[in-house]
């Protein structure tokens, strides 16, 4: 029997959803549709398409799961689903939340200048250090597996075992499921610190360029300025939406294996705010994204006042021909 919590439960997961598949399949079209027509693709846009396809996937896997919680089904009775979506979202954030850290890396070495040789390296070969991150981040993926089959294990034990033994159990397994929920926590240790130290270089390299530009009597409202400005607002956004997903992820966790699942519906809706919002922020810092969408709002209204015009005419000719 649903709940009055769990349809308002279902309906905020379905509009979240939506809202998140809109956006990226937006960035996703509008760069593959660029790439077609020139035939080729920049390093930001192949990255911010495939950000777009692993989203699209994390969301689709996090309202089959949000239907599950929603509709109050017994994890004995779907595990075997259950542990699939698991696996599925685990691979899903992890793609996207490199993709992210490998943007924000990008930023960094595309607009932030110091004069080090490692940093001067690095800027040169940007369309190989990008993709050697990434494949990186795929080693740690194979260890994320591994944890993620003795989370699932613990999962079961201590969810389906009965009433009467629910605290023994979970006394007898605290210590190592602590364990094993913080292994998991680090996987995402390596693109927070990726992306934090690209936000305090960028900011750096902000500072260096206006105190040049003060010294030499320029104005400090340049190209360089701005697009350091805009690099630092994108990565902030990311690191402020990533944080907050990382949480509720974290409290979800904790809240359905220690007490109830409908308290963890409150954090599973936050989990929606990282792939659902970070689209329209990159949407909105990107240039050629934002004028996209302004062309397609224009055309829309456009075609709504066509369609109203038409309409209007339909209704008049009646009359008209009455008369």
């Amino acid at each position: 029997m649903l709940t009055g919590l769990d349809v308002i439960f279902t309906i905020l997961s379905i509009a979240e959803f939506i809202i998140g598949v809109l956006g990226n399949v937006f960035i996703g079209l509008a760069n593959c549709s660029e790439w077609v027509k020139n035939r080729k693709i920049s390093v930001a846009d192949f990255i911010l398409t495939c950000l777009a396809i692993s989203r699209i996937s994390q969301l689709l896997v996090s309202l089959f799961e949000s239907l599950i919680m929603g509709l109050s089904l017994h994890l004995h009775s779907v595990y075997t689903l259950a542990k699939l979506l698991t696996l599925l979202w685990r691979i899903t954030n992890h793609l996207t939340i490199w993709l992210a850290a490998c943007l924000s890396i990008f930023y960094l070495l595309k607009i932030a200048y110091f004069s080090h040789p490692l940093f001067l390296w690095l800027k040169l070969r940007l369309n190989r250090v990008i993709p050697v991150i990434f494949l990186f981040s795929l080693f740690i993926l194979i260890f994320d597996f591994l944890l993620l089959e003795t989370f699932n294990d613990f999962f079961l034990n201590i969810y389906i075992v009965d009433k009467s033994n629910l605290t023994l159990c979970i006394d007898e397994s605290k210590t190592q499921y602590v364990k094993t929920l913080i292994l998991l926590s680090l996987t995402c240790f390596f693109p927070i610190v990726l992306s934090l130290t690209s936000l305090l270089l960028l900011f750096l390299s902000l500072v260096r360029h206006i105190r040049n530009l003060q010294l030499n009597s320029m104005s400090s409202r340049d190209s360089s300025t701005e697009a350091h400005k805009r690099a630092i607002r994108m990565v902030i956004s990311f690191f402020f939406l990533f944080i907050v997903h990382f949480f509720s992820v974290q409290v979800a966790n904790w809240i359905l294996m220690l007490w109830n699942n409908k308290f963890a519906k409150f954090a599973m809706l936050a989990v929606y705010i990282f792939p659902s919002g970070h689209p329209f922020v990159l949407i909105v810092g990107n240039s050629k994204l934002r004028q996209t969408i302004l062309k397609v709002l224009w055309h829309l209204k456009k075609l709504l006042k066509t369609r109203k015009s038409v309409t209007d005419l339909q209704l008049d000719f009646p009359e008209c021909f009455q008369r």
